[in-house]
């Protein structure tokens, strides 16, 4: 498929996100790939630990060889279309596997309830967290929102685009069922045993887009923290993706992120105000922008490479 294909697939892709947001459920891939997962997923935690790791990795490269299939035969058939075809088509296709505005609504909608309730602003927060909320305070699901905003920037928006330029609808399939398997299996608990290699495997679809996240969030607010401060903040969290974007967003911001009993970044620092929400939100905007700036570089750079040569 062409470069060019690609590049106004993805442009096609964000619009219709910045229009339209979401698919409906029944429309939607990553609805999907959640059915498979919590389909299999209590079933899985009934086994014993080492069977259900086992389980857990067939299950898991199942449903990814499977995304991954579908993605490619699709992308495949749209590339004996004419080209006016091929874009729109291919930019529907893609455009699942990003929510963005989503993302921001989301993030957006809990400062506003903040401004009614609390009780009203931990509600909207489940929206976008799975952890218990009934015990936060009004600065904490501030706090969680921010991070969620951060954390989030990279796998609903970077990282598949990211995938997308470099590998295709096939590869951003590939991240989408991988995040969303985390999220679901990724945990200590019921789904620790069954969902270990799910966890290790988006650790390893993240690591080189949560690192270029936090490179696009300093890029968006002018301004590049120290780089010990950025690494120390990126320990301070469990996992080895996430610190890096909340870490940047808190040192940007100059306000303490925290997760209760988990982390603290930027710990020195003010408690968060409504203000850093929307600035919060302004730089994402921009990152989001800088982002699909830098895979229209990816996605041509064959083509200029090739055209070089001649």
């Amino acid at each position: 498929m062409s470069p060019w294909v690609s590049l106004l697939a993805m442009a096609v892709a964000l619009l219709i996100d910045r229009r339209w947001g979401e698919p409906p459920a029944w429309a939607h891939p990553v609805v999907g790939m959640g059915r498979y997962l919590g389909w299999l997923g209590p079933l899985l935690s009934c086994w014993r630990p080492w069977l259900a790791f086992v389980g857990g990795a067939l299950a898991w490269c199942l449903g990814g060889l499977l995304v991954v299939m579908l993605a490619w035969f699709a992308q495949g058939g749209l590339s004996q279309c004419p080209w006016y075809v091929q874009v729109p088509l291919l930019g529907a296709l893609l455009k699942p596997l990003l929510a963005w505005r989503m993302l921001r609504d989301e993030v957006a909608s809990v400062e506003r309830a903040l401004g009614e309730s609390l009780e009203t602003g931990r509600a909207q927060l489940q929206r976008l967290v799975s952890r218990d909320v009934s015990q936060l305070d009004e600065v904490a699901v501030r706090e969680s929102a921010i991070e969620s905003l951060a954390e989030n920037l990279n796998d609903s928006l970077v990282a598949p685009l990211l995938w997308f330029a470099v590998g295709g609808l096939g590869a951003a399939a590939l991240y989408r069922f991988a995040n969303t398997a985390d999220a679901m299996w990724g945990y200590r608990g019921r789904y620790e045993w069954a969902g270990k290699w799910a966890a290790r495997a988006d650790d390893v679809l993240s690591w080189i887009p949560a690192r270029v996240t936090a490179l696009l969030l300093c890029l968006s607010a002018g301004a590049v923290p120290a780089w010990s401060a950025i690494k120390t903040q990126a320990r301070a969290t469990p996992s080895p993706n996430g610190g890096w974007p909340m870490g940047v967003m808190a040192l940007l911001l100059m306000v303490r992120l925290s997760k209760p009993g988990v982390y603290v970044l930027n710990e020195s620092a003010p408690l968060p105000q409504a203000r850093h929400t929307a600035q919060a939100l302004a730089w994402a905007q921009r990152a989001v922008w800088w982002a699909a700036a830098w895979c229209a570089v990816l996605i041509m750079a064959p083509a200029c490479r090739a055209g070089g040569s001649h």
